[in-house]
């Protein structure tokens, strides 16, 4: 058996020698292997530089497109905040001319004052002061006469009207001469009877503002009013057209109130020209006008372009590197290689005593050795097999003696009539069956409900008197509870156990473990058979299980009625005398 075992191992050996010099090729593959490891090199190298590539141009794509727009946006408000002051100012100058009713100044004061203001405010052009019923009294103007005491009726004209209805009234942008933008700004008195100033504003501060706005090589900034006409942008003639931008993707965006977000959404647009530009604004609060500041996106897409160019660069390069130090690599990789598969061939054909030397540092080396170590191993497998036959034939020489034991014990049922002695021989063998030191079997009265001691195997005297001398009942001690359950109960270390005078004869006696079976016959508990072991600790599920075999096997014979006739009348002759003292705590 050990023969065949070995040639079993030879041919494993062998099939993981074929499959391993399958892995590596053959010697007629040996340029495709190399191929091979320098091919996978670069493909490693280019995936991993084209995966930082990617990722180092879509970062700095965001990056630098969130900075040009946090830029833009900054412009946008600087410029807003600007335009902003502007107005507040001129709402300041010409607060004060609305702080004196009609009734405690003459006109010509008031003619003094109004030239006073448009020396001091070069921004308006023309001041007309109205009284509280809308009556025109007086205009002071650059561009015209001056009127003084005039009855023009601006009573229904928003101007005045507005103006009384909300204090400050913003007309729209309008252009004289078709060169300079011009608006109406009217203030009304904090007084009834004070009336309105009405302002003529040149707006041509808000095209300084907004051409001073520089935003990289070719962006510009823009001003749209709240009905979306450009009333401030570089290209003049743009702003002298008229021209209405309310359709432009980025100036619906922002006029749209109630969407929130949109500043953050709409980054890239079409400017008034068509082409894509990067954009941003802000809203120039009372008078609901917004600044534009836009790039175009060739121009913003500059910086992405150089990552991308960088990119290539040092792709080829490394590219390049990556050949050379494939080529390299791949090189050093097949000599140990060419070794490996040369051992690997001599082991498999059965010489072990080959060893392959390499020393390369790596798992090459590792693979080696593990060939060594592999066939320096097989001579102590061999030894190994030869231990597991030996064990093998010892199971088996252990279940033939079992066999032989069972039937020693059915002949010895079989062919004497005498009880003893079939009860001496079922113990002998259940105590030689399960390795243990001494075994007695029980007989169960059912007219008494009691187990007596019939037969036992290398049990002291005095301990055997000192049984006999007592009843064990249902419940009552291991035979007892065993019966009850109807399945083995074992103590593992009877001195653990609570001391009984029969326990401690036991532990005196050397006694430590005990297993208890019971004996059941026709479907009827007729007895017990326990083995006793001087050594603690737990029986083996394995001699559990053959005691219980063995026992169900021999109780098939006490299913006979001459038997059990014989078993009844034997065990008349066993009882005790009535006076005996009594325990329900045998062990």
């Amino acid at each position: 058996m050990a023969g065949h075992l070995r040639v079993h191992v030879k041919s494993q050996l062998t099939g993981l020698a074929d499959r391993v010099l399958g892995s590596f090729g053959r010697p007629g593959r040996r340029g495709a292997l190399f191929r091979k490891y320098v091919a996978l090199f670069l493909a490693v190298v280019t995936l991993a530089l084209l995966t930082n590539g990617v990722f180092s141009i879509w970062f700095t794509n965001q990056e630098n497109t969130s900075a040009l727009v946090r830029i833009q946006t900054e412009q946008a408000e600087s410029a807003a905040a600007k335009i902003t002051q502007f107005i507040k100012e001129i709402e300041g100058q010409i607060g004060w001319t609305t702080q004196l009713p009609w009734t405690t100044t003459t006109l010509e004061q008031r003619r003094f004052d109004g030239l006073r203001l448009l020396r001091q405010v070069p921004a308006i052009t023309e001041l007309t002061q109205l009284d509280r019923t809308g009556k025109e009294r007086l205009r002071v103007s650059r561009l015209g006469m001056d009127v003084v005491g005039g009855q023009g009726d601006f009573s229904a004209d928003p101007k005045f009207t507005k103006a009384q209805e909300k204090k400050v009234y913003y007309g729209s942008v309008y252009f004289r001469r078709e060169s300079e933008p011009y608006m109406t700004l009217a203030l009304a008195g904090t007084r009834q009877d004070v009336g309105v100033s009405i302002a003529e504003v040149n707006l041509k501060f808000i095209w300084d503002v907004v051409s001073q706005i520089r935003v990289g090589q070719t962006g510009e900034a823009f001003v749209v009013d709240g009905d979306g006409r450009l009333i401030a942008h570089p290209d003049i003639s743009l702003v002298l057209r008229n021209t209405n931008l309310s359709r432009l993707e980025q100036v619906k965006a922002a006029r749209d109130k109630g969407a929130s977000k949109q500043r953050e959404l709409i980054t890239f647009a079409e400017d008034v020209k068509g082409q894509r530009v990067l954009t941003a604004y802000a809203a120039i609060a009372p008078l609901d006008w917004l600044v534009f500041v836009e790039l175009p996106q060739r121009e913003a897409n500059e910086p992405l372009w150089a990552v991308v160019k960088r990119s290539a660069v040092i792709l080829l390069g490394g590219l390049s590197l990556a050949l050379l130090a494939g080529l390299f690599l791949a090189k050093r990789m097949v000599v140990p290689i060419q070794a490996i598969q040369s051992g690997a061939t001599q082991i498999g054909s059965g010489d072990l005593d080959h060893r392959i030397a390499i020393k390369t540092g790596d798992e090459l080396e590792d693979l080696a050795n593990s060939f060594n170590e592999m066939a320096g191993q097989l001579h102590s497998s061999y030894a190994d097999l030869e231990k597991k036959v030996e064990a093998r034939t010892r199971e088996l020489a252990q279940s033939v003696s079992e066999l032989r034991v069972l039937g020693e014990v059915s002949q010895a049922v079989n062919s004497t009539l005498d009880v003893d002695m079939v009860l001496s021989t079922i113990v002998t063998k259940a105590v030689e069956l399960s390795g243990t030191d001494a075994g007695a079997i029980y007989v169960y009265d059912e007219s008494l409900g009691e187990f007596d001691l019939k037969a036992t195997h290398k049990m002291p005297e005095e301990m055997i008197k000192a049984v006999t001398e007592r009843r064990i009942r249902v419940d009552e001690t291991a035979v007892g509870r065993a019966a009850s359950s109807r399945a083995p109960i074992q103590t593992s270390d009877l001195d653990t156990e609570s001391k009984t005078p029969i326990q401690e004869m036991l532990v005196a006696a050397g006694f430590r473990a005990l297993l208890a079976v019971p004996l059941i016959g026709a479907g009827r508990v007729v007895g017990g058979l326990i083995v006793r072991r001087k050594q603690p600790g737990s029986f083996p599920d394995q001699t559990v299980n053959l005691l219980q075999t063995f026992a169900a096997s021999r109780c098939s014979h006490c299913r006979t009625p001459g038997f059990s006739l014989r078993l009844k009348k034997r065990g008349a002759s066993w009882r005790p005398p009535a006076n005996t003292s009594r325990s329900s705590s045998l062990t």
